[in-house]
């Protein structure tokens, strides 16, 4: 899936010249955290959040003091080293730029003009979705043998007994680095028959370890 599938195209933006008090009243009428500030070319030269202006505007200010906050210039909070991604770029390459830098958002860009913007809640929605997770159906975790041919020998199992499969994760395993972890969310909410099945192979059932079962 790439960024384009589900970016926001419709991006709520100001300019760095814009007050303090404008970006407030936007994020507060449209229900946004994350500001982009572009100049005449729709280039992103900025980034204010929420975040930024509640520490510029402290609980103690009143008054004069407050409306002065209120009526200084983006410039003066916002951002400048602003990470972007591009329409093109996978989910995946996204999600690495959130977790490596621990961004909330991240503006959208094509041909140095913003077109999009994605949040860390957009990001959270599509990873439930390609994962399954919101789909009724059973976790498995198998440990197979680092090699070619060992996914297929798990989802043989599955088509034999006509489960279909919503995802599938791979991780190594933290304890032998010749072995993996297999994680699958398959369309069963009884997945009872399909692990007899797998441990049948000689396949090592992870989860579920229920009481009385096997993990072998």
């Amino acid at each position: 899936m790439i960024v384009e599938q589900i970016m926001t195209k419709n991006v709520h933006t100001l300019s760095p010249e814009s007050t303090v008090k404008s970006a407030l009243t936007l994020m507060r009428q449209h229900k946004i955290r994350h500001l982009p500030l572009s100049n005449e070319n729709e280039e992103v030269v900025g980034l204010v959040t929420e975040r930024d202006i509640k520490s510029t505007l402290p609980s103690f200010l009143k008054g004069e003091a407050l409306e002065e906050h209120l009526h200084a210039p983006l410039s003066t909070i916002m951002n400048c080293n602003v990470i972007t991604g591009h329409p093109l770029d996978f989910v995946e390459e996204i999600a690495a730029l959130f977790y490596d830098h621990k961004i909330g958002c991240l503006p959208i860009v094509n041909n140095r003009k913003l077109v999009g913007i994605i949040t860390s809640t957009d990001l959270l929605h599509t990873m439930v979705e390609l994962t399954g997770a919101n789909k009724p159906g059973s976790q498995l975790e198998v440990r197979v043998k680092n090699r070619p041919g060992a996914l297929y020998e798990v989802t043989a199992v599955f088509h034999k007994h006509l489960v279909n499969v919503h995802s599938v994760l791979i991780y190594p395993d933290p304890d032998d680095e010749d072995y993996q972890i297999l994680v699958f969310r398959i369309a069963t909410i009884n997945p009872i028959p399909v692990i007899d099945a797998l441990k049948k192979e000689d396949l090592h059932v992870l989860w579920p370890n229920m009481p009385g079962m096997s993990s072998s």
